[in-house]
């Protein structure tokens, strides 16, 4: 059977034995909504928890500050920004009064032609547009701690505007259980001692600091207290279909919006397998999530409630921005023994920018062997990051079949971790 897989921006079709084929793992796809600009609008003036609409809390406010996701997202920014902004400005808010906030958590800065390609370049041009810089404790403010005891530094610009809106989309997410809400705070704007906090490798262990669990979940607790203390005063989020069309929307109190798109999230990108299988196919849900290692390893971790102990996760990523940041890229490359690694971060009073993903990547394999199928990373970058690779999705299955046998089970995941993808009980 030929199946397509999210790849890059292009895709990347293959072939699947249907001898082999147990599933196809995918969303219930979900209705578009047609209007988005109409819907909306009318989400802002009928907020989920909030007795008052967006118009009526931006009245005599002197500034605005809207967070939004970076590059990484597939976000539609164009769509959701325009109604929030024509709210403001109906408000009394004046183009100079409004900030727009890149999101970026410890990620690079988003700058040039990335940011139109995140608003379009009418926002662009009339708007002041910012990224969080989470190194720089300048631009942060201390908040207190959490009842956990973690230190909260949080980019001051949010927080010392005197409207706070939070944009995004949901979708499930490999520690938070899901993104959105809350996680536009931490890490979307958090300084670089409070996510040490946040992804540091105690927290990680969890076994509730994974996709699809939201009660219980310590990551998640933690960031919407943390969220509760800067103050949001209003989100808009979206749910997303296969085709990346809005299908939800969720705007209103922080907590209570986001929650209700969870509820609707859930019951679209949950699909199951009736037992584990041997072979898994994968992928980071192509562009722009798959631009780098460091993000597909989003892919494995959502495969691995499916695949055997000692199966086999086979992962297409186009990779076309590399192996990820510096850090990550040192850090992986000069890890040899993943058990030494994660002994070390549990253990040790030890802790290096980016060691989260790569503790996320040695959950993965201790469970499963990994294959990695990337056409944008050069032979040196796949040797250093000591993954296994192989040159196409068939090649690498044809090897797994031949080594668990000719009646293994597969199972495929087009669009890796934007499924939530679990053992049926």
């Amino acid at each position: 059977m030929q199946i397509e897989l999210a790849y890059g921006k292009t895709g990347l079709a293959v072939e699947v034995p249907d001898a082999n084929l147990a599933q196809v793992l995918t969303m219930s796809n979900p209705i578009p909504i047609t209007d988005t600009y109409i819907e909306i609008t009318k989400s802002l003036l009928r907020p989920i928890g909030i007795d008052r609409t967006l118009f009526d809390m931006a009245k005599n406010r002197s500034s605005a500050c809207i967070l939004i996701c970076d590059i990484t997202r597939p976000v539609p920014n164009r769509i959701i920004l325009p109604p929030i902004l024509k709210t403001l400005h109906a408000a009394g808010l004046k183009y100079e009064d409004i900030l727009i906030l890149i999101a970026t958590g410890i990620h690079r800065p988003n700058l040039d032609d990335e940011l139109t390609e995140l608003v379009g370049e009418e926002i662009k041009s009339k708007y002041r547009i910012e990224n969080h810089y989470s190194g720089d404790l300048d631009s942060h403010k201390y908040l207190g701690k959490t009842t956990r005891g973690a230190d909260i530094w949080l980019d001051k610009r949010f927080v010392e505007a005197d409207l706070k809106i939070a944009t995004g989309f949901i979708e499930p997410h490999l520690m938070a259980g899901f993104s959105g809400g809350r996680k536009l705070i931490v890490p979307g704007i958090a300084g670089i001692e409070t996510m040490k906090h946040m992804h540091g490798a105690e927290m990680l262990a969890h076994p509730n600091a994974r996709e699809g669990i939201i009660e219980g979940n310590p990551f998640h607790e933690e960031a919407l207290e943390i969220a509760n203390i800067a103050g949001v005063d209003f989100i808009v989020n979206v749910a997303l279909n296969e085709k990346k069309e809005i299908c939800g929307i969720f705007s209103g109190d922080l907590n209570k919006a986001h929650l209700a798109g969870v509820e609707f999230v859930y019951s679209s990108v949950r699909d199951t397998v009736p037992k584990p299988v041997d072979v898994v196919i994968t992928t980071s849900a192509g562009y722009p999530l798959d631009t780098t290692f460091y993000q597909a390893i989003k892919g494995l971790t959502a495969a691995l409630p499916i695949v055997k102990k000692g199966g086999t996760i086979i992962i297409a990523a186009e990779c076309s921005q590399g192996i990820g940041s510096q850090d990550f890229t040192r850090l992986i490359t000069e890890t040899q023994n993943l058990d030494v690694f994660v002994h070390k971060i549990l253990h040790e009073n030890y802790f290096v920018i980016d060691q989260w993903q790569l503790q996320e990547y040695a959950k993965a394999a201790k469970k499963a062997k990994i294959i990695l199928v990337s056409h944008g990373l050069t032979q040196q970058q796949k040797d250093a990051i000591h993954v296994p690779w192989a040159e196409s999705v068939e090649a690498a299955l044809a090897g797994e079949l031949a080594r668990l046998g000719e009646n293994a089970r597969v199972a495929v995941i087009p669009r890796g971790p934007y499924i939530l993808a679990e053992v049926a009980h």
